[in-house]
């Protein structure tokens, strides 16, 4: 064998056994007439002792070790003179009697440890090497914990695995697809899913009643920090349920999964509607762990002062800081800024700053009386010390998406977003469709096959715009890990949905025809739900990226640049998928 124990494993207990360990060296020390290498592997770190009073040539074989050397090492397990409490293994140390150099290597390029020195791209160019980092190894472990409750649990609620392909049509309605070429079908193309959103519907139509997939699932979008090209959902769909059967039993997983992976009991969680979200938030994924909730002004400044800004505003809303009246003006300076960015878009900054002493000072003092501003004071629920921030604009959701981006910073600021600290709820009655500027029409909010609130479905043709969504998604600490519906299973009802959004029956057939034309084989009422599994396990890893917690990444650029991919095909490839480039400049 090549080893008898890990890295990680003997004990005191173990005391005077002969073992054979196999890892890489993380660092080496020479004191003396002794070497001390320290060997890891994915389990720990074993100190290995080389006596020279014992064995000379031993001794000179491990001097020449270098960094990231593949060894094997048999030897003696001693108790340590000087322990190491920061290991597990520390009480011990491995008396070497035997070396194996399995493979040398090269010096890397960054060092191997959780405080490297190594930068993003050094990084992602090799890592394989990052990979080995013990912080970078604990968030896949963690990620593999929960994959294994995730399946344990499904499985224990009779739902079934079932995977689907990966090479399907494209369904350009929702984010780009990502396209391949079909050699064996010139000038046609499949597209890699989105989700297995049509497929998993099809199953229920089949009769598999409970479905799950840890499924992999591709959109060609812009990057961010919580964003890849190629990602993966825990994808779930089930029959003969409504939204309450569906969001309790999922609540049921995540409680699972904060318990079992944090030590953290989620409570029972609330259900804000997503109109209430926007109104106290600016925002369908609301970050609870602190306040400073939006309180709309309009009305308070009406009839006071003379501000054209606000008095021509559509809506006015403040957020109250607290404990912060004593910004410094540079320091208000650099909010107004950070307002004024393209990613927030807002024109302007005003403040009003509650003196710990009662005073006020504001930065339109000039435009209205103190006490018409300590009026403002009673609304905002202010104390003197605090600083009342206020957006105005003529459209109250752009507005409030502004107002939103100044909360999470300031959240940031006052270090009120503990990563440690868990809130989550379920966000509900979600608008069925979202205008798009791009498009110039209206667009599934969700996906096409949403079921609109039975409620509202009078609604479809004259006002659309007010239909609501049997719709849910599951947010943490300002993030949508989850979401689903209950879907459309009545084909003339799937028909309405596809003329509202402007397909042509031929569109519709086309691209849905299959869906179609299954549910009139008796469709069950269904529903279902997908969890980002990578931002999942960020949430629980208390990550900022995704990549973090993905085994090979991509870059910003959507570049794995390990691999360097994308990359060009040669003109034989090229010829026998009969497609010719014509690149533009």
């Amino acid at each position: 064998m090549y080893r008898t124990n890990t890295c990680g494993e003997l004990r005191l207990s173990d005391t005077g056994k002969e073992v054979v360990l196999a890892g890489w060296v993380q660092r080496t020390r020479k004191m003396g007439g002794m070497t001390f290498v320290d060997l890891r592997d994915r389990y720990g770190i074993t100190q290995l002792v080389f006596n020279e009073a014992d064995d000379k040539t031993l001794c000179d074989e491990a001097n020449r070790l270098g960094r990231e050397y593949c060894i094997q090492v048999k030897g003696m397990v001693s108790e340590r003179e000087s322990k190491n409490p920061k290991i597990a293994t520390g009480d011990i140390e491995l008396l070497a009697k035997e070396l194996n150099v399995l493979s040398p290597a090269l010096t890397p390029p960054f060092t191997i440890e959780d405080n490297t020195d190594g930068g993003d791209d050094i990084r992602m160019k090799y890592r394989y090497l990052d990979l080995r980092r013990t912080a970078v190894r604990k968030n896949m472990e963690l990620r593999h914990r929960m994959t294994i409750i995730i399946r344990n649990f499904l499985d224990s609620q009779n739902f079934i695995e079932v995977e689907t392909p990966l090479l399907i049509g494209s369904t350009p309605e929702g984010a780009r697809d990502f396209v391949v070429p079909s050699r064996m079908n010139p000038g046609q193309f499949y597209a890699l899913p989105q989700s297995p959103q049509t497929l998993k519907q099809l199953l229920m139509v089949a009769g598999f009643d409970r479905y799950f997939q840890i499924a992999k699932c591709f959109r060609d979008e812009d990057l961010r920090a919580d964003r890849q090209p190629e990602f993966t959902q825990i994808d779930c769909e089930m029959s003969f349920v409504d939204q309450d059967d569906v969001i309790n039993l999922f609540e049921e997983l995540c409680r699972r999964l904060f318990k079992e992976i944090r030590g953290v009991e989620l409570p029972k969680l609330e259900q804000m509607t997503w109109y209430e979200a926007m109104k106290r938030f600016g925002s369908d994924k609301p970050d609870l762990r602190f306040g400073m909730e939006f309180v709309e002004l309009k009305a308070a400044f009406a009839g006071k002062g003379s501000f054209s800004v606000f008095d021509d505003a559509a809506y006015i809303g403040g957020i109250c800081v607290p404990g912060c009246a004593g910004y410094s003006r540079k320091q208000l300076d650099e909010l107004t800024d950070f307002v004024k960015r393209p990613q927030v878009g807002a024109k302007g900054l005003v403040y009003i700053k509650y003196n710990a002493d009662g005073t006020v000072k504001s930065s339109i003092d000039k435009f209205y009386s103190e006490a018409e501003l300590k009026e403002i004071k009673a609304v905002m629920g202010a104390n003197d010390g605090d600083l009342v921030l206020i957006l105005s604009g003529d459209n109250a959701n752009k507005t409030r998406v502004q107002l939103c981006s100044l909360r999470l910073e300031m959240g940031d600021r006052l270090g009120l977003r503990d990563k440690n600290v868990f809130k989550c709820l379920w966000i509900v009655d979600f608008p069925l469709f979202e205008w798009s500027e791009e498009e110039q029409r209206l667009m599934a909010t969700h996906h096409p096959f949403t079921m609109p609130n039975p409620d509202d479905v009078p609604l479809l043709d004259a006002h659309p715009e007010q239909v609501r969504a049997k719709a849910y998604d599951f947010v943490c600490n300002g993030i949508e890990v989850g979401g689903g519906s209950l879907r459309i299973h009545d084909t003339q009802l799937q028909e309405r949905m596809f003329e509202v959004l402007g397909f042509t029956k031929e569109r519709a057939e086309a691209q849905f025809g299959f869906l179609m034309n299954a549910f009139k084989y008796g469709a069950p009422p269904h529903a279902g739900l997908a969890f980002g599994l990578d931002r999942f396990v960020s949430i629980l890893a208390g990550l900022d990226s995704i990549r973090d917690c993905i085994a090979f990444p991509k870059n910003n650029s959507g570049r794995d640049v390990m691999l360097d991919a994308p990359g060009e095909l040669d003109v034989k490839q090229l010829e026998e998928l009969q497609i010719k480039l014509d690149l533009k400049a």
